[in-house]
């Protein structure tokens, strides 16, 4: 079986496993390398003047609670803080997907919106379904779709080399 004929049938049967994943992967990508410029991946941040946090922890946690929509009840439901002086905001991200800015001077809500950008991101790199997944789906697929580029490639310089060879052949003869 020749080098060729089975880069072939790597690259058919490969790009056909992997397709799922590879698709879902460029898929969430692409909408991850414009989630500052589309409001429904990401809020988009809003700015204070006041670059040093003065709030208080109690005003973050009633300003969390304060979102009906993000059902938060006490900092358990409470996903992280993102603390932004240069934009003078801080972000509450709450468990339920939900983010509440924040102006660092009072606490002032200064807007709350759904954020989609880290199921995006669970989605793009496998953690949503599982580790098992991410170890066991998305990293065989990654492993494969480099053998698809070496196999492209290869492919694709096949013919060059093919005129090649057929043109030193020809000068021999």
């Amino acid at each position: 079986m020749s080098f060729s004929f089975l880069s072939r049938r790597l690259h058919r049967w490969g790009a056909i496993a992997s397709s799922l994943t590879v698709l879902l992967v460029i898929g969430s990508g692409l909408l991850l390398q414009v989630k500052k410029q589309l409001t429904w991946v990401q809020p988009p941040e809003q700015r204070t003047q006041v670059s040093t946090p003065t709030v208080a922890w109690d005003v973050i946690l009633a300003a969390a609670q304060a979102m009906p929509e993000a059902g938060v009840t006490g900092w358990e439901d409470i996903d992280r803080l993102d603390v932004r002086p240069g934009k003078g905001i801080l972000k509450v991200i709450t468990k339920s997907r939900w983010e509440a800015q924040l102006a660092l001077a009072d606490g002032a809500v200064l807007q709350v919106a759904y954020r989609r950008s880290d199921l995006i991101e669970q989605l793009h790199d496998g953690s949503f379904f599982g580790d098992a997944a991410k170890l066991w789906l998305f990293l065989p697929s990654g492993v494969v779709l480099l053998g698809l580029w070496g196999t492209g490639i290869y492919l694709w310089v096949l013919p060059w080399l093919t005129k090649r060879k057929r043109a030193r052949l020809q000068m021999k003869m």
